[in-house]
C-alpha cells in the first residue's frame, strides 16, 4: 500500500481539490471508488478564523472519506497558521496549503497562485503553519505565474525549506489557466529531484493515463481534477456499464439531498452534465435534467437515456 508522509493512501490515485465539485458527497463517492485520498476544496483561512458559517461549513467531512486533506489559502503566514491550528482540531489526515489557484478573485488578492511570484512568502507560510500543527503540511503548486517567470525550482525549494511533507505540482503556469497540455517534463524534474514527495497533477484523464505517468515520472502519487468530474470510475481499473453509470447518478443525487436538502437537486445539476457526457441519447434529455427538480423526474429522464 503506498504511503505519502505516513497517511496509509488506499491508491496512488488522489482526488484533486476542486471548488464546486469535491464536497462531501462527491469526495464519498471517489472513496468508494477507490480514490486513495481525497482533499475539500479551497477554503478561506479568513473565513476559519472569523468562524464564518459557510467557510466552517465548507470543512466537515466524514471518516467514510478518509484519508482526507482540507486545504487552506491565504496570505498572511499569521492568519494561514491560525486557520490550519483550528482545522487540525478536526483531525483530518493533512492540511494542504493552496498556492496554485487561477481564479483571478484569488490571485487578485495576493493569494492562491499569486504566491508564486513571491518565493520568500510561500516559505514564510509553509514554516509559520508547519510550526503551529502537527499534521502533515503540504502544498499545491503550479509552474510559475507565466511563462516568463517559471520558477518551481525555487518555490519548491522554499517549501522543502519550509518543512513541508509533500508538494503537489500542477503542470502549468497561472496565466495557462487549463489550456494547453500540462508539462510533465517538468513534474518528473521536480519529482525526481525533490527530497520530499511529488504529487503530479493535470490531463489525467483515466486509470491508464494515472498508470503511465506512476511509472515515468518518479511521483509518489498523481492527483486527478477535472478527469474526475462525474467520472468516480476513473479510481479503478474498468469502465461502468451504461446501467452502472446511471445507479451512481441516482447514488449521488441521494447523496445531495442527503447533504444538502431540496437544494441537492440544484447543486447536482453541474455534476449530472459531467456524468451523461458522451452517453447515447443524453443530448435530448440534458436541458431537461438541469431544470428537473424532483427525484420523479430524474428518474424519467434516466430511463429515457437507457431506451
Amino acid at each position: 500500500m503506498t504511503q505519502l508522509a505516513g497517511i496509509q493512501l488506499r491508491s496512488p490515485v488522489l482526488l484533486a481539490p476542486m471548488a464546486g465539485f469535491t464536497d462531501g458527497p462527491y469526495r464519498r463517492l471517489a472513496a468508494e471508488f477507490g480514490a486513495g485520498m481525497v482533499c475539500t476544496e479551497l477554503v478561506s483561512s479568513e473565513g476559519i478564523i472569523r468562524r464564518n458559517k459557510k467557510t466552517i461549513d465548507l470543512l466537515r467531512f466524514s471518516d467514510r472519506e478518509r484519508p482526507i486533506g482540507i486545504q487552506v489559502f491565504g496570505s498572511d503566514p499569521v492568519v494561514v497558521a491560525e486557520a490550519a491550528a483550528f482545522v487540525e482540531t478536526l483531525k483530518p489526515d493533512c492540511i494542504d496549503i493552496n498556492m496554485g489557484c487561477c481564479a483571478p478573485k484569488v490571485c487578485y488578492n495576493g493569494k492562491g497562485a499569486a504566491l508564486l511570484k513571491k518565493p520568500e512568502m510561500v516559505h514564510r507560510i509553509a514554516a509559520t503553519v508547519g510550526q503551529a500543527v502537527s499534521l502533515p503540511v503540504s502544498a499545491k503548486i503550479r509552474l510559475g505565474w507565466d511563462s516568463d517567470s517559471i520558477n518551481y525550482n525555487e518555490v519548491v525549494q522554499a517549501l522543502v525549506e519550509g518543512n513541508v511533507s509533500f508538494i503537489s505540482v500542477h503542470g502549468r503556469t497561472r496565466a495557462q489557466l487549463y489550456r494547453g497540455e500540462a508539462d510533465w517534463e517538468s513534474i518528473t524534474e521536480i519529482a525526481r529531484s525533490c527530497p520530499v514527495p511529488v504529487v503530479g497533477n493535470g490531463d489525467i484523464l483515466s486509470w491508464e493515463d494515472a498508470m503511465e505517468k506512476l511509472n515515468t515520472t518518479g511521483c509518489t502519487a498523481v492527483m486527478v481534477g477535472r478527469g474526475a468530474q462525474g467520472n468516480p470510475w476513473i479510481f479503478s481499473s474498468r469502465e461502468p456499464t451504461l446501467h452502472e453509470r446511471l445507479d451512481v447518478i441516482r447514488r449521488h443525487y441521494h447523496l445531495m439531498i442527503e447533504e444538502y436538502g431540496e437544494y441537492g437537486m440544484v447543486l447536482m445539476r453541474k455534476h449530472v452534465v459531467k456524468y451523461i457526457h458522451g452517453i447515447r441519447n443524453a443530448t435530448k434529455i440534458r436541458s431537461k435534467l438541469v431544470v428537473a427538480d424532483t427525484m420523479e423526474e430524474i428518474e424519467s429522464l434516466l430511463q429515457q437515456v437507457i431506451q
